[in-house]
């Protein structure tokens, strides 16, 4: 044989045993990135879910954020509310509303017994001259009750009735 077959003989087996050696830690390589990359994307994938979950959760909690604050305006306007019908049950309740139960119409039949006063201590205190006076507007005294002309209305609505 010749010495440039032996060579070349001993040259391929040299670069199978090399291939025998490389070969699993080629493969072993291989494996480990193609690992890395499936644990790559499987992160990626994760992250990218629970990036869209807190996405959502978070328009949830401002949504209910809104909804709470709306809730409480309409819980202080009720409680306004209640507040108001309150204080007019208390106006009610001593007498002092009785103008927005009688009507107009029903003023000399609640005369007295309404527990607003200030028609009726009107009334009281003028008498006969005065209304006289009042119609005509001539009395120094009652010149200021003329002037608003609601009693001289008042007397002409009591006399019309009669």
């Amino acid at each position: 044989m010749s010495t440039g077959l032996i060579i070349a003989i001993v040259i391929v087996v040299l670069i199978l045993i090399a291939l025998l050696v490389m070969l699993p830690r080629m493969r072993a390589k291989a494996e480990e990135r193609k690992a890395a990359k499936e644990l790559e994307s499987r992160r990626e994938r994760v992250a990218t879910e629970h990036r869209e979950e807190a996405s959502t959760r978070s328009s949830r909690a401002e949504r209910a954020e809104q909804e709470a604050a709306l809730a409480q305006k309409n819980a202080e306007v009720e409680r306004a509310q209640a507040q108001r019908h309150e204080q007019e049950a208390q106006l009610h309740e001593r007498g002092m509303a009785d103008d927005k139960l009688i009507e107009d119409d029903e003023r000399d039949r609640f005369d007295g017994v309404s527990g607003n006063t200030a028609t009726t201590d009107r009334d009281d205190r003028t008498t006969g001259e005065d209304r006289g006076a009042i119609r005509d507007g001539t009395t120094g005294e009652t010149s200021d009750r003329a002037d608003t002309g609601y009693e001289p209305g008042r007397e002409d609505e009591r006399e019309t009735r009669r």
